[in-house]
């Protein structure tokens, strides 16, 4: 039996494992079909793909900065060049701000800490008992796991849900509001636009990323990442699987109509919500860990809506735990 189940292999949960997994026995479950969580990467074929969640990275504390930066030196991760555009009249553009993406996609952070991890997908945690020191864990596909300590990185609604009988800290009962997001992916034909991206200043279309910038692949079509505004995804989210048509042809309209480039056909396009994107207003923990449970709970919304807030929570906790 392994000594400690990690839930959840985003930023948090892949920077949880690493650390434990170098002393212990750890798994790793997550309900997706691979890992990296909100840095996920969709893949159109073999080569060319999307990143469907989060954009690029960009360090603002110094220990992120030197974890990024031994990641470039590993040739895990690059600086995304090309000429991106800031449209937006609701914060002032940074100049210095730099743009740090996978090699491969953005999900290779994920990869290279979670290489010596086992991990198990597509295993959606649905219920926890805490019974003799142990933790028996009830996953959607009926399976019943028992470890001895349980790290969770799930959203904070999911999270809550599956813990509230055992955490009684004041943070559970936060009212914590993680906005959502609708992100469609399209591949159109090319076109002779040169732009990396696009920050726009819009109600309804928040952000474009044309995937081909990236260098990652040489493609005949063009493919971007379109993703929504916060606010307009909070009012659409619950009913997206259903309006999905209509939510991706209002967002394809916007990027054709806000960039200026010619309608074209679309060769393909997916919509992927996101209804637990970021939390944006960071609480007073950084991550919590209870020893007389064997509990942890580590993620970005501890912290804020930033990728790096996830592993600033990760090493946080464990600190926390001094195993």
């Amino acid at each position: 039996m392994s000594s400690f189940c990690v839930i959840g292999s985003g930023i948090s949960g892949a920077t949880i494992a690493n650390l434990l997994n170098k002393k212990h026995t750890v798994d790793l479950y997550d309900k997706a079909r691979g890992l990296g969580g909100r840095s996920s990467f969709k893949r159109l074929d073999k080569i060319r793909g999307f990143d469907h969640g989060t954009q690029y990275f960009s360090p603002k504390t110094p220990e992120f900065k030197r974890f990024i930066k031994k990641l470039i030196e590993k040739k895990i991760l690059k600086i995304w060049g090309g000429n991106h555009k800031f449209l937006s009249n609701k914060k002032k553009e940074n100049k210095t701000h730099v743009k740090i993406i996978g090699r491969k996609g953005n999900n290779d952070i994920s990869k290279y800490l979670l290489k010596d991890v086992r991990c198990y997908f597509q295993s959606e945690l649905k219920k926890i008992n805490f019974q003799n020191r142990k933790w028996n864990l009830t996953f959607s596909n009926g399976k019943i796991k028992t470890y001895e300590n349980l790290i969770l990185t799930c959203p904070f609604p999911q999270f809550k849900n599956l813990s509230k009988n055992y955490i009684k800290n004041s943070f559970i009962k936060e009212k914590i509001k993680m906005d959502a997001n609708i992100t469609v992916l399209i591949e159109i034909k090319k076109t002779n636009l040169n732009y990396s991206s696009f920050l726009f200043n819009d109600k309804i279309l928040g952000w474009a990323g044309k995937e081909n910038s990236k260098n990652r692949f040489v493609s005949k079509s063009d493919l971007w990442t379109l993703q929504s505004t916060f606010n307009w995804a909070n009012k659409k989210i619950n009913h997206n699987k259903t309006l999905r048509k209509i939510n991706t042809k209002i967002l394809i309209d916007k990027f054709f109509k806000l960039t200026g480039i010619r309608r074209t056909k679309i060769l393909f396009s997916l919509n992927h919500g996101w209804k637990y994107s970021s939390n944006s207003k960071p609480l007073k923990l950084k991550s919590y860990w209870n020893s007389r449970l064997n509990l942890g709970v580590c993620a970005d919304w501890f912290n804020g809506p930033r990728v790096e807030s996830g592993w600033i929570s990760a090493k946080d906790l464990y600190k926390k735990m001094n195993i």
